[in-house]
């Protein structure tokens, strides 16, 4: 027999975990337009029933206990609950209450059934996760991201940006860059939100290749900023701590000078000859690999990558690629995008 301080002990912390999965669950949803978050936290309000489920309590039992009016702990609270200043600190709060009511379940069921104790402490391990997702989205995803492109205009071709775009998520892409330097205002803006919705839809990141404020208007997931647009720090005191600053370098002391300025990532190149940079410099996997090594973000080999080159640079131990005009010429973007991957990771050679 449960005591009764165990039951409502259980009882509060289940219906306070619920509620914060449904805060939470509804800012992936409405917020980060991420059907992705929202299913996954959805999957753990479901999961959370059945743990419950299996500690053996009776709804009857449970309501037996409650004693909303006499509990002692409703006339308490502090001033800074009640302020939030933005909906995506409504669900931090929500994800910080789910998991102290997560670890409560644990602690006090471990009196109950052991084994339905650990159930509820995966759920706690899967919320640690999921919030890391929703609030640090941008940065656990480039540390996952191999192939990156870059989308602009070809010389000779008209293209369909935001098409393109699309194409190369579809393939496998993982972020895609806005680069389109002569562009109107507004129509960069435009492009830039259809991209947003794209990467969005697809889980993946959205650069903007040094427009900040573009960045900003489209709430895209950084900017990416050469050597001679806006310094990183400069960038970084517009976009905010929790914005991607992507930036350029093919030396190792350059390199390490942009991480210590506050670089997230870099581009590296050119590693082959280029059409879309014919002055740039070639600097060979084997550069690349002495600034990869250099530092402790990720670096992306960029400049001439194409099916033919990538096996060379995978050969040289390469795990991340930025493409531009030699993906956007391809006759099916989209297959074009999976068969770089795939010899990326050295499948599918022929």
């Amino acid at each position: 027999m449960a005591e009764p301080a165990v039951l409502r002990i259980l009882d509060a912390n289940a219906n306070r975990a619920r509620e914060a999965l449904r805060v939470a669950e509804d800012y992936a949803r409405f917020a980060l337009d991420s059907a992705r978050l929202a299913d996954a936290l959805k999957g753990l309000r479901h999961q959370l029933r059945e743990r419950l489920d299996a500690f053996g309590i009776s709804a009857e039992a449970v309501l037996a206990v409650r004693d909303t009016s006499g509990d002692v702990g409703t006339a308490l609270s502090a001033p800074a609950e009640m302020r939030r200043a933005s909906v995506a600190d409504v669900a931090k709060a929500a994800l910080k209450r789910l998991e102290e009511a997560l670890r409560c379940l644990e602690e006090y069921g471990k009196t109950l059934n052991a084994e339905a104790a650990r159930g509820i402490q995966a759920i706690r391990y899967a919320a640690y996760e999921l919030e890391l997702q929703l609030f640090k989205l941008p940065r656990g995803r480039l540390a996952q991201a191999r192939l990156y492109v870059i989308l602009g205009p070809v010389e000779g071709r008209e293209i369909d940006l935001a098409a393109a775009g699309r194409a190369a998520l579809r393939g496998g892409a993982d972020i895609l860059q806005l680069r389109h330097k002569h562009a109107p205002d507004h129509e960069a803006l435009a492009i830039a939100r259809s991209l947003r919705e794209a990467t969005r839809e697809h889980d993946a990141l959205l650069i903007i290749n040094d427009r900040p404020d573009i960045a900003l208007l489209c709430d895209a997931d950084g900017v990416h900023v050469g050597a001679d647009d806006l310094p990183v720090r400069a960038a970084r005191r517009l976009l905010g701590p929790d914005k991607l600053i992507g930036g350029t370098a093919n030396t190792v002391a350059l390199a390490q000078r942009l991480e210590a300025e506050g670089a997230d990532y870099l581009g590296c190149g050119a590693i082959f000859p280029s059409p879309t940079k014919p002055d740039r410099e070639v600097i060979g996997p084997a550069r690349y690999a002495q600034v990869a090594g250099a530092v402790r973000i990720p670096v992306f080999a960029i400049g001439g990558i194409t099916l033919d080159t990538v096996a060379e640079l995978a050969a040289a131990g390469c795990e991340r690629v930025a493409v531009s005009s030699g993906m956007l010429a391809a006759a099916d973007i989209e297959a074009a995008a999976r068969c770089l991957l795939e010899r990326l990771r050295g499948e599918g050679q022929r």
